[in-house]
């Protein structure tokens, strides 16, 4: 019987990238009038970059992170809260 639990090990490297791209993604939205918290949101339930703005370069930057990583952190940051 095969194991099919995914495991993540993240560096504080790669944690540290996430939230600088992250929070560059929300000052974007944040200045070009977008509800940042709502856009992202819904950019990662759906993978959709139309969530994203051009805006600074916000668009490319979100494809930088990995989707699964990014939920498991949110996840794990909001429980050790």
């Amino acid at each position: 019987m095969l194991d099919n639990t995914r495991k993540f090990v993240l560096k504080d490297d790669n944690d540290n990238e996430m939230k600088y791209i992250l929070t560059e993604i929300y000052d974007a939205l944040k200045s070009k009038g977008y509800n940042p918290i709502s856009q992202i949101v819904g950019y990662i339930l759906s993978e959709d970059p139309t969530y994203i703005t051009n805006h600074n370069n916000a668009r490319s930057l979100i494809r930088k992170i990995d989707r699964d990583e990014l939920l498991h952190e949110l996840v794990r940051h909001y429980l050790s809260e």
